[in-house]
């Protein structure tokens, strides 16, 4: 068994939460999630922590000093830490387009420097060692595309205010690539809102589910990597388009989500369609977990880049009936320590 205790390996809390409510399944409690992670084990090795969203039910953004402190408690009685933190930035919890009007961007800087706050005394209590906080743009790719130009630069000009926001609480932030938010569904896009934004605690969050589908153009026809007959048993070209996109959006990624695809969209609650995540032993996941991690978690050279001290794994819109099922945690953290044994490093602490 390999010796590598780095990057820590952390489970995701808001698929508890995303893809849940009225219109779809009820969500499953933050107190539920932790128990899960904290209960999966594979030969003596634990998931090291959990990733949080900042929204009701799990933990609300209004949350006082006391609240935060309880909730520190919590996570440390489950023998976990905690580390990037999602800030709700949407029009349902709270906040407003990236690109709306400036009541709108008003609410969405609002909503990033209450989770700043969060995170930043979660910190300072001892429970958060590493991490980010994550943003989207809060649009859709459809109302972006309307004037990319434009609404690029807006959405940049709020990204900016947020990272003006975020360096006050010694936070960085980062966009995630998903192909359901404007201006960040290619990945070209996304590299352009980046290098629009010029700030130096800004970066990319990596999913492996979301970044599959920028291959394909999906929502971004004109970004598309692979061909147009490409065929999933192409393995060459698969890989050869990884490292294509990896190559460009590496150096940006400061946070990374290990998943997998079956290389379709899918949503459900409130959720627009995006990459889905499928479970990590499914039989039509299109990617080979530990290897393609590889190319985000390595240079070009093949050297880790340890731009991340933990790595999370993602998978949104699963079942309730799978996600309470204890197997399921069990063959996700296999994964993770598979990519961890190929990737990762040993460090005394």
């Amino acid at each position: 068994m390999s010796e590598n205790n780095f990057p820590r390996l952390h489970n995701a809390a808001w698929p508890g939460v995303v893809g849940k409510g009225p219109d779809s399944e009820p969500a499953i409690e933050l107190d539920a999630m932790l128990s899960l992670t904290a209960a999966a084990e594979v030969d003596g090795v634990r998931f090291d922590g959990v990733d949080l969203f900042l929204a009701d039910p799990h933990f609300s953004i209004d949350s006082s000093k006391d609240d935060i402190a309880r909730l520190a408690e919590k996570i440390s009685d489950f023998g976990l830490e905690v580390g990037s933190v999602v800030a709700p930035v949407w029009e349902p919890t709270g906040g407003g387009s990236a690109m709306g009007t400036t009541e709108e961007r008003g609410r969405f800087i609002t909503q990033v420097r209450k989770a700043c706050d969060i995170a930043s005394q979660l910190r300072e209590i001892g429970i958060r060692p590493n991490g980010i906080v994550r943003i989207d743009s809060s649009v859709d790719p459809g109302t972006w595309a309307k004037d990319p130009v434009a609404n690029t630069k807006l959405i940049a000009q709020t990204f900016r205010e947020a990272c003006d926001v975020a360096a006050d609480f010694g936070e960085r932030l980062a966009a995630e690539g998903e192909i359901c938010w404007g201006g960040m569904h290619g990945w070209k896009s996304m590299i352009r809102t980046l290098e629009e934004v010029d700030r130096p605690n800004i970066g990319f969050q990596a999913d492996m589910a979301h970044t599959l589908l920028y291959l394909l153009g999906y929502n971004k026809e004109d970004e598309r990597i692979l061909a147009d007959d490409f065929s999933w048993s192409d393995r060459d070209a698969l890989t050869a388009g990884l490292k294509e996109l990896t190559k460009s959006l590496r150096p940006w990624t400061i946070d990374f989500h290990v998943a997998q695809n079956d290389g379709t969209v899918h949503g459900s609650g409130s959720h627009d369609k995006t990459g889905r995540h499928c479970q990590a032993d499914d039989p039509n996941g299109k990617l080979d977990i530990a290897e393609d991690a590889g190319h985000w978690l390595r240079n070009e050279a093949g050297e880790l880049t340890k731009a991340f001290r933990h790595i999370c794994w993602d998978g949104c819109m699963f079942s309730n009936e799978v996600m309470l099922r204890a197997e399921t945690w069990n063959h996700i953290l296999a994964a993770m320590i598979q990519v961890r044994d190929r990737h990762g490093w040993q460090e005394t602490v």
